[in-house]
């Protein structure tokens, strides 16, 4: 038993390590030495880089919390007609990436652009640029990020309503409130800690977004990580950039917990749960919760969707020359390659860690997971460091060939940092399927002579099938949608639907976007809906 435990011990500690080093990569490279192009940069766009990063953070933050928030809110505590559409079709905001929304966006009110062909195709011809807003800029890419991560929010914050008691509603129409005042006082502060949770997650895509950011122009700290890199090919000032960007995400989430002090969000009623009852609307109140809902949903699916569709149609020749099936295959495989790197890594880590029962395996795997905290230009770079060192003073010094082109530039090189990248999903989508399993079960299994690898093969992976097959959803509708970390380190014209994407609309060439931008949302929304049923399960409905 002791010679099962030391190796299941010691794989979930490699595994750990191993995703840890990237991690730990970028806090080290601060100390480097760096080019002139930092000195220049000091003096001329940093500050620049530092206020439009917390402008768009406070931007996206605010609309996110009320589209997220106050949609939650309708279509959790309200009956009104095409709630039950609404309460999944929301989500599919999911399948539009910041980047696509901002080709639609500023295509849809361009001068000539799509709003300018429909108003002359209904009231003839006129100078309508003049009357027609303009989306671009730093307003146009905090409207692109806010509509295609909302859904972070609307998730957790209708879980948390939910489940919330009945008995405080009751307790806020004993108290007097109303409707309003008891949303402000009683439900939204225990639904906190979700809320927070879901702007959490908006906070660091919005921190690492960079296809939507570049495409508007905007210099923030991400634009900053990419061009320190390619520009100016200097790794330690990258690093240096991404330094203050975790800055930036570390003060945010200390912010927060300093705020929280003592407070607690469970209920201590002594009457237990109480079913939360829906109240519903009729005439003009049920009228506008439906207009609401249906205009989040057009506005963060429909629109982008359409735009997307209208171009294809209407430039059929964009389809010549594009090689959709390969693009497709390029895709699945990376998606079915990094799913089962993860899988297969995060479920030795987490019966590794139920064995062993190790602290400083778990200190070791929290610290791991919070790769996903940091931009996915970051964690490339910081790999790319990494390997550029070790190939320099390790390798090298050791006789052997060098292994910078089996990790830069190729397959192996993104599926590590893919892995780094959503190691936390796989490893909490198992662990949630773990703590389902009582440790008593073990036990069992070893009185009836069962080995630990025998239970782990033959008794938790079956039972663990449902959350393996969330966790495989979720992680491909990531890899999917990932622009910066297959944009450097893909293979020479190795293209998926997202990069193809992003460098016809990195050339002015929209239209040609259209096509692979398409594809890419209907794939991504077959995979929301597929896993709706894990998300939206109700089970207190």
């Amino acid at each position: 038993m002791f010679k099962y435990l030391n190796i299941w011990f010691f794989a979930s500690f490699l595994i750990s390590i191993s995703v840890a080093i990237p991690i730990v990569t970028v806090f080290s490279s601060f100390f480097e030495d760096t080019s002139n192009y930092f000195e220049i940069l000091k003096q001329t766009f940093f500050l620049e880089y530092i206020l439009n990063s917390l402008i768009l953070l406070i931007g996206v933050l605010l609309l996110t919390f009320i589209f997220g928030v106050g949609s939650a809110y309708l279509v959790s505590f309200y009956q009104f007609p095409g709630v039950n559409f609404f309460k999944w079709a929301l989500i599919l905001s999911f399948a539009v990436p910041p980047y696509i929304y901002a080709y639609s966006l500023f295509a849809f009110f361009e001068n000539y652009g799509t709003a300018f062909t429909i108003l002359k195709t209904l009231f003839g011809e006129a100078n309508y640029n003049k009357n027609i807003p303009k989306f671009d800029g730093m307003f146009g890419l905090i409207l692109s990020i806010s509509f295609s991560l909302f859904a972070y929010v609307y998730i957790l914050a209708r879980s948390s309503f939910l489940y919330q008691s009945q008995s405080l509603i009751e307790l806020g129409k004993n108290l007097g409130f109303s409707k309003f005042k008891s949303f402000y006082s009683i439900i939204l502060p225990s639904a906190r800690p979700a809320i927070v949770a879901g702007l959490s997650l908006v906070a660091m895509e919005t921190l690492a977004e960079f296809g939507a950011v570049d495409f508007f122009s905007v210099n923030t700290l991400t634009t900053g990580i990419y061009n320190a890199w390619i520009t100016f090919d200097d790794l330690a000032f990258a690093n240096r950039i991404s330094f203050f960007l975790l800055i930036f995400i570390f003060i945010l989430f200390l912010t927060e917990n300093l705020s929280r002090k003592k407070a607690k969000y469970h209920l201590d009623a002594k009457g237990g749960f109480k079913k939360k009852e829906k109240t519903k609307l009729y005439g003009s109140k049920s009228f506008f919760a439906f207009i609401l809902c249906f205009t989040l949903f057009f506005l963060s699916f429909l629109f982008p969707l359409s735009q997307m569709l209208y171009w294809t149609i209407k430039f059929p020749e964009n389809l010549n020359g594009l090689q959709i099936t390969e693009l497709l295959l390029n895709t699945l495989y990376l998606v079915s390659l990094s799913s089962l790197v993860l899988i297969i890594f995060a479920l030795i880590s987490n019966y590794g860690n139920r064995v062993s029962n190790k602290k400083i395996l778990n200190i070791l795997s929290t610290f791991s997971i919070s790769g996903y905290a940091i931009p996915g230009v970051i964690l490339a770079i910081a790999f790319i460091t990494f390997i550029a060192w070790f190939d320099n003073n390790v390798i090298k010094s050791l006789g052997f060939l060098s292994i910078k082109k089996v990790f830069i530039g190729s397959i192996s090189g993104l599926v590590v940092v893919y892995f780094v990248r959503f190691y936390s999903l796989a490893f909490n989508g198992i662990k949630s399927g773990y703590e389902k399993i009582n440790i008593s079960v073990d036990e069992s299994a070893y009185l009836l002579g069962y080995s630990k690898s025998k239970t782990f093969l033959n008794i938790h992976i079956p039972y663990l099938r449902n959350s393996l097959l969330f966790v495989i959803i979720l992680i491909s509708l990531e890899i999917i949608r990932e622009l910066p970390i297959t944009l450097i380190l893909r293979p020479f014209n190795f293209e998926t639907f997202a990069t193809t994407a992003y460098i016809s609309a990195s050339e002015d060439l929209l239209e040609a976007a259209a096509v692979p931008s398409l594809c890419l949302i209907v794939i991504a929304s077959f995979f929301i809906l597929f896993t709706s049923k894990y998300i939206l399960r109700e089970n207190n409905e």
